[in-house]
Order: C-alpha cells, then structure tokens, then sequence
C-alpha cells in the first residue's frame, strides 16, 4: 500500500528448502509467479534465500523498520501468491483496532434527564 504515494514494501525475501515437501508449492511459486510479481512490482527487492531442512516462509521488510513474516508450509503457489499481495498492500504497521466496550452502571444516575422541547 502507498502512504503519501510511496510503497511502504522495500523488501520480500521467499525462503524455502530444495527438497522437502512443504516447501513444493514455494518451489512452484519461484519457478512460475515470482518473475512475474517481480518484474511488475520494480520497487520491492525480491530475493530468494535457499534454507535447507526448514519449512518455507515469506519475509516483508517495510520502509518503517517492521518486519512480517507469513509462514507458507504446504500451501499451493496460488497461496503463496495471494500472501505476497497482502504483504505487499499492507502499511507495517500492527492492526491496531482498539474496540471500546460500552460502560453500563447498575445504579441509575443521580442527574435529572433532559427536558424535552415541545
């Protein structure tokens, strides 16, 4: 996503393992749809990064120092896709929604209610 017009992604790193199976949909996503995203998104770094014995995963490094990492085991290249694309649009920033509950009181208020205007 752009904040004042600048992508806030500056980097994606795909780590992933040549031979095991939880990594074969990452595998899939380098060969096929990484050049692709790549080549349409000049402004992110993309690097790939070989970690033998370990499950694949998706790494964001955003302009303002944050990091998200999206863990991809097992999942087909379309996932691995989709997953790059909200890391992609996504600020860095943690959700912050802050949901208010509402106060009740069970002693009724002291105050007189408001007159109402005819």
């Amino acid at each position: 996503m752009t904040q004042r017009g600048v992508w806030q992604l500056q980097r994606l790193t795909v780590s992933y393992c040549e031979h095991s199976g939880s990594s074969r949909g990452a595998r899939e996503f380098v060969q096929s749809f990484l050049p692709i995203f790549a080549e349409e998104n000049k402004q992110i770094d993309v690097k790939t990064v070989l970690h033998p014995g370990r499950h694949p995963c998706l790494r964001g490094e955003y302009r303002n120092g944050t990091s998200r990492q999206v863990g991809v085991k097992n999942e087909p290249q379309e996932e691995l896709l989709r997953q790059t694309i909200l890391l992609r649009g996504s600020i860095g920033r943690k959700a912050s929604l802050v949901v208010k509950q509402r106060h009740v009181q069970k002693v009724p208020s002291i105050q007189k209610p408001l007159a109402q205007t005819s």
